[in-house]
């Protein structure tokens, strides 16, 4: 054998199976939000960007203080997180029960399938006076409306997550003699977990834009009511304000998901 042809040992092979894992770059995220926000403030500033057009966030921010120190945060904040917990939480438990019945009865497929492919696209907005003929113009028509909006999206991430779990490792436990509900319970339902918690993420979001739309109509306080009743004044710094809170009530909603993620998908690192 030739010194080219002859195994060449003690060369140490990188282990590569985790090279797939995400890291966790944490202050990756607000050091954008801080880049964006200064040059936001630079630009209206110096006048490249039309205070009518854009705020300054200085100003967006003595806004929020404002809404702090007369307690006006509070009161449209308060009401906005009750519907929302209480919509999309009957909405996504719904969802999800509905979607993993899907998933597992082939009947239940059959006869839920098509309905719910029929309801999916049409936009819960156009709904929402539907609504309000139903339940009424208070609270109900709102939780009816992030309800309805949430479990749509939630269904189908539900059972397309089912659907996707490895067949082979249910095979493996119907071997080993596992009774249907040990199978669901140990290898369906935390093989579709991921699926389910990613299909949360959208119906959250989504719950939160029809909280806005909702509020928006025969709501005295709440978010939704805030943005509108501040920009039929063009009040641009409320306005901004508004928007601002609802991107923080979808970060917070983001992390909560996350955390949750890695409590339940531990197992995936």
């Amino acid at each position: 054998m030739s010194e080219q042809m002859k195994p060449q040992s003690g060369i140490e092979v990188r282990f590569r199976g985790g090279g797939f894992a995400p890291k966790s770059r944490r202050w990756v995220g607000p050091l954008v939000f801080v880049v964006l926000i200064a040059l936001m403030e630079w630009g209206t500033r110096s006048g490249w960007i039309s205070a009518l057009t854009l705020p300054r966030p200085s100003d967006v921010l003595a806004t929020f203080q404002d809404l702090w120190s007369t307690g006006m945060l509070f009161k449209h904040l308060a009401p906005s997180l009750t519907r929302l917990a209480v919509g999309a939480a009957i909405g996504a438990s719904v969802g999800v029960s509905v979607g993993i019945l899907i998933g597992l009865s082939s009947y239940i497929r059959a006869g839920l399938v098509p309905l719910v492919a029929a309801i999916f696209p049409i936009p819960k907005i156009a709904l929402l006076p539907l609504f309000v003929i139903w339940f009424g113009i208070d609270e109900g028509s709102k939780y009816a409306l992030i309800a309805f909006g949430t479990f749509t999206p939630t269904v189908v991430a539900t059972y397309g997550a089912v659907d996707n779990v490895d067949r082979s490792l249910i095979r493996m436990g119907q071997s080993f003699g596992l009774s249907w509900q040990s199978i669901v319970r140990k290898i369906v339902l935390p093989g579709a977990m991921p699926g389910i918690l990613s299909g949360l993420r959208i119906s959250l979001a989504i719950a939160i834009i029809l909280l806005v739309a909702a509020e928006m109509l025969g709501a005295e306080y709440g978010i939704g009511a805030y943005i509108l009743e501040a920009g039929s004044l063009y009040d641009l710094e409320r306005l901004f304000a508004g928007v601002v809170i609802l991107s923080l009530l979808g970060v917070v909603v983001s992390t909560v998901i996350g955390w949750i993620e890695r409590r339940l998908l531990g197992w995936r690192i």
